[in-house]
């Protein structure tokens, strides 16, 4: 049985590659495509604005009536919260890849999980959710011992925020475990004196084409550990996406993670 996926934000660069995976994916139907009305290829056949060819599926910007196993959305906070009221009303599971939600926005999101299954999570690689679970563990592990932790995160020159929201998820993963009194600091500058002792320094380089780097160290006199991901392609994150589509469909009312999707 093959999950049928909509994907929002189709005609994005991240929306086109999903269509692109998911088509070559034996065990994804893609039945919808929904982009804003006003993008130049609104009512084209997304697989010819995907290389593809024609797939039968025109880009729209609405939701088609029907059966939708999972609803992918690589958009933007804006487009999402046009696309909820639609998904709560039809109880349609949602995975979330969008970032950069406000504090309300989130909230909106929380009161939709009430009514139907939402998968939302900071990166939607596998292997970064794996190492927010090492992380964890490393963390949990080097309590209490003389260790401090440094996060450094790499992207491309485009990204607009800083630090990234996965190397903010890492801070939390750590403060989860050593207290939130392990306050985050972003970078450092001038005769700032000794480094604190609760303090999770955060770096982040921009540079290139580079798709994210994060690198998260623990270290204490005479010793560091490094863990490390470094992303190759954006691949990573279309696979992690469908992924949690194909674990989502199905799935009752609630917030889901992609820990829920690799069984951590």
């Amino acid at each position: 049985m093959k999950t049928a996926i909509a994907v929002h934000g189709a005609c994005g660069r991240m929306g086109r590659r999903i269509v692109q995976l998911a088509h070559a994916d034996p065990e994804i139907a893609i039945i919808a495509a929904v982009d804003s009305a006003s993008n130049p290829d609104h009512g084209k056949d997304i697989g010819d604005v995907c290389g593809l060819g024609s797939i039968g599926v025109k880009v729209s910007s609405t939701l088609p009536a029907a059966a939708i196993g999972a609803i992918i959305d690589f958009s933007v906070p804006e487009a999402t919260m046009h696309l909820l009221p639609a998904v709560v009303d039809r109880k349609l599971p949602l995975v979330l890849a969008t970032t950069g939600f406000s504090a309300d926005e989130k909230a909106v999101i929380d009161r939709a999980a009430e009514k139907t299954a939402i998968l939302m999570a900071p990166n939607m690689s596998l292997v970064v959710n794996v190492l927010f679970k090492l992380v964890r563990e490393a963390a949990a592990a080097l309590k209490n011992k003389g260790f401090d932790a440094e996060i450094i995160e790499r992207h491309h020159r485009f990204k607009k925020d800083a630090p990234s929201g996965t190397a903010l998820q890492f801070a939390k993963e750590i403060q989860g475990v050593w207290g939130a009194d392990f306050a985050t600091h972003h970078g450092r500058e001038g005769l700032v004196g000794e480094r604190p002792t609760k303090e999770i320094g955060m770096h982040a380089v921009r540079t290139g084409d580079n798709v994210g780097e994060h690198t998260i160290v623990f270290g204490t006199l005479g010793e560091t550990m490094e863990l490390v991901h470094k992303g190759h392609t954006r691949d990573a994150y279309v696979h992690g996406a469908l992924a949690a589509a194909k674990f989502l469909a199905g799935k009752g009312p609630g917030r889901y993670s992609m820990a829920d999707v690799l069984g951590l």
